[in-house]
This record gives C-alpha cells, sequence and structure tokens, in this order.
C-alpha cells in the first residue's frame, strides 16, 4: 500500500509513509503510561497512534475506520476517478493489518464510521486520540458529539488547521470551507477548532498547542518554484512537503 504513516516495524524495517508522527508524538500530551487504559483511534489508517497507545501500556485499543470509500463524506459534485485515487491510498487497510501482525498487536480494528459511535456498542474508553480527521467531515460537531458518547476521561483531537486564519485570528474562531470535489471540508484556526470541541460538549484542558506535521519519507517535496508559491494552495504545499502541515492539538474532557 502507499503508507500514510511512518511505521518502525523492527528489524530494521520503517515504512515510507506520507507523515512522519514519531517525534511528535513524544511531544503530544498523550499520557506517557497508559497502563490498564481502554484506548480509542478515531480514523486510524495505518495505525500508528493505536500501536503507540498500545506502546504505552493501554490494556485494550480499539482502533476505528471506514475502508468502504464511498462511506467517506464526499460533496455531492465528486468524481469517481478522484474516489478511486484516494482509495488506493488506503488499500483496504493492508497497511494496517501489516503493521499489526509485524508489531505482534492486539489492537481491535472495526469498520466503523465517528457518527455510529455508541456506548451501547463499544463501551466506554479513558482516552480518545482524534487525528486529521475533522478536516474531511461535513459535520464535524456531529463527529465529537459522537466521540462525546464513549469518552469517560480525555479526548485529544489533533487536526489540520489554516495557519494564516490562526496568525490573523488568534482569538476570533474561524474555518474556511471548500467542501468540493472531494472529502475536505473544513479548515478552522486554532481558535475555531477549540470552539468545535467545546461546541461538542467538551472542556478544553490547558491552551491549544500549534504544530507541523512532519512530512515521511513517502511523501514527494513541492518544487519552491513561483508557480508554486503564487496561490495560497500552492503555498500551503510546498510548506507541507518540506516542513510539515500545520495541525493544533486540543486537549479536553467531557464537561
Amino acid at each position: 500500500p502507499q503508507w500514510y504513516h511512518t511505521l518502525d516495524l523492527g528489524a530494521g524495517v520503517v515504512t515510507r509513509g506520507w507523515f512522519d508522527a514519531r517525534a511528535v508524538a513524544a511531544a503530544l500530551p498523550i499520557p506517557a503510561d497508559l497502563t490498564g487504559a481502554r484506548c480509542l483511534d478515531v480514523g486510524t489508517f495505518d495505525g500508528f497512534w493505536a500501536f503507540e497507545m498500545e506502546r504505552r501500556g493501554a490494556a485494550e485499543v480499539v482502533a476505528i475506520d471506514l475502508l468502504d470509500r464511498w462511506a467517506w463524506d464526499w460533496p455531492r459534485q465528486s468524481q469517481p476517478d478522484v474516489a478511486d485515487e484516494l482509495g488506493v491510498r488506503q488499500n483496504e487497510g493492508t497497511g494496517f493489518e501489516l503493521a499489526k501482525a509485524a508489531l505482534g498487536s492486539r489492537v481491535e480494528r472495526r469498520e466503523l464510521s465517528v457518527y455510529d459511535l455508541d456506548p451501547q456498542t463499544v463501551g466506554h474508553f479513558d482516552f480518545v486520540y482524534m487525528g486529521s480527521l475533522l478536516l474531511h467531515l461535513k459535520s464535524p460537531v456531529a463527529a465529537l458529539e459522537a466521540v462525546r458518547t464513549v469518552c469517560r476521561g480525555q479526548l485529544l483531537s489533533v487536526d489540520g488547521i489554516d495557519l494564516g486564519l490562526s496568525l490573523l485570528f488568534p482569538h476570533r474562531p474561524v474555518a474556511e470551507l471548500d467542501g468540493i470535489g472531494r472529502p475536505w471540508w473544513w479548515k478552522p484556526n486554532v481558535a475555531a477548532h477549540a470552539r468545535m470541541v467545546e461546541s461538542a460538549g467538551f472542556a478544553v484542558v490547558g491552551r491549544p498547542r500549534r504544530l507541523l506535521m512532519p512530512p515521511g519519507e513517502g511523501q514527494p517535496r513541492e518544487p519552491l518554484t513561483w508557480p508554486s508559491v503564487r496561490y495560497k494552495a500552492g503555498r500551503n504545499a510546498v510548506l507541507r512537503s518540506w516542513k510539515g502541515d500545520p495541525h493544533s492539538a486540543v486537549l479536553a474532557r467531557p464537561a
């Protein structure tokens, strides 16, 4: 598969991921010791965060994702070839299964939409990681509300942000709406990311933080040319592929 996450599988084998979150994992407010905790990874893809929580001692880790690309939040006018191209990246979850086998992991993956999280079917969790997913959802607050029903401890939401809006409006919640042709919907500033979490019934713990999600070896470098930096999309592509994708991390607990 085309790996999304950089994963150290042991014996000198490291996947060529689109993103390399290994250094970020050490800096985020994830408990260093999750011994005895029941954890949830929302939108797991190759499973990096699920395996990380297991490595930190979690007693049980459930990872959810949607392998059926047609079940994603597609805008009405999206074309089938775009869906096929994005589906190739996930490759029916092959990366997760390969990594799980190589790591000897006990993480349980379920094909489940975040909107359908229900304590009657999945139970409750002490720690929930939700990463790089809100921007792909038509209704991010509704998704966070569903997460709220199964979270009895803490939620860490780490998601893509609009860096320019974050610098221009450090305290005012604003977001850019895409929603054309592919499942890229909302790009909030840091304040709007925190407000989404609060609106879903969480209380934010501490101050949200900005970070760059570092590119992995599997992500090609955008050439630094005048056409590439002339427009916002090009500048964002250059920043993402050379330095990292702007994200913010919001730690919260049920209000």
